[in-house]
């Protein structure tokens, strides 16, 4: 099992539609896999149809510590995606967790317990915003996925507010058996603006000698399909399988293998041997 939260400090960089598309091409590839819903906008929750609801969600899980599937996991549209959807809808499970003497750690323990261990992947989805929840996802995580958009003020917020974060929390975990994993920083709806190229150098620059933070080679165009995939409930990959005529940018399907394998490459061989699926989809051009 390999768990990887998906943050920012900052909203509106991308991370549930990284996440969406992420579990998406991973179900497709054969890989059992669930998304979990920390965001209390819970977009993840509504972004494909759900087809077998579970009675419970993040609530039963984290503040009930209930673990069994047919209670907190419901199913998706997409064979092989399941997901814990965000259901704390008076915004308890902060003031929950703040109480509790295991409050950070709590969704750790609960991830390697039962059968949520069972899955090959499981894709946490948090709040664009610090708070304990998303302490608890990092620390439950063997992996960070941190979705930037090229611009200053979000790369101030991910130097104050990200990379902040991450040093205290290696300070409160220095004595335990949790540890703070490494992170991977995605541009995001990346254009052709020379500010955009501006800061996408500044960045490279900035952690090229930090051993927590790879900027990834790989990185996400601006393209409409993206938006339009989640509209009609459909990851990346499905929609917009190749490159639409005279259009120079690689397909969103591309863009999205390519970062899921540099994310982990363990997935390489089992994405490369995805079909390119072509008949009944919508071919955008940007």
């Amino acid at each position: 099992m390999r768990v990887t939260a998906i943050l920012s400090t900052k909203g509106g960089v991308g991370k549930t539609t990284t996440t969406a598309n992420t579990g998406g091409l991973l179900a497709d590839a054969g890989l059992r896999v669930l998304l979990v819903d920390l965001d209390s906008q819970p977009s993840l929750s509504s972004y494909y149809p759900i087809t077998a609801h579970a009675p419970g969600g993040i609530y039963e899980l984290i503040a009930l510590n209930e673990t069994r599937p047919e209670r907190i996991v419901s199913r998706t549209a997409i064979d092989g995606l399941d997901i814990v959807v965000s259901n704390d809808y008076q915004g308890q499970l902060p003031q929950l967790l703040l109480n509790a003497p295991d409050g950070r750690f709590r969704l750790s323990h609960l991830l390697d317990s039962g059968a949520l261990a069972d899955y090959d992947a499981i894709l946490i989805d948090t709040q664009g915003a610090r708070s304990i929840t998303l302490e608890a996802a990092v620390l439950a995580a063997d992996h960070l996925l941190s979705p930037i958009t090229p611009d200053l003020l979000s790369a101030r917020e991910f130097v104050r507010g990200t990379i902040g974060m991450l040093d205290e929390l290696e300070s409160l975990t220095r004595y335990t058996s949790l540890s703070v994993p490494p992170l991977s920083l995605l541009l995001n709806r990346l254009d052709e603006t020379r500010n955009a190229r501006d800061i996408t150098q500044s960045l490279r620059g900035m952690f090229e000698n930090d051993l927590r933070v790879q900027v990834m080679d790989a990185h996400i165009r601006l393209l409409a399909s993206f938006k339009m995939a989640g509209a009609a409930g459909e990851p990346i990959h499905r929609f917009e399988p190749v490159k639409p005529a005279k259009r120079v940018t690689p397909a969103g399907a591309d863009l999205i293998k390519a970062m899921v394998k540099e994310l982990n490459p363990e997935w390489a061989r089992v994405i490369d041997a995805l079909p390119t699926r072509k008949g009944g989809l919508c071919h955008v051009s940007h």
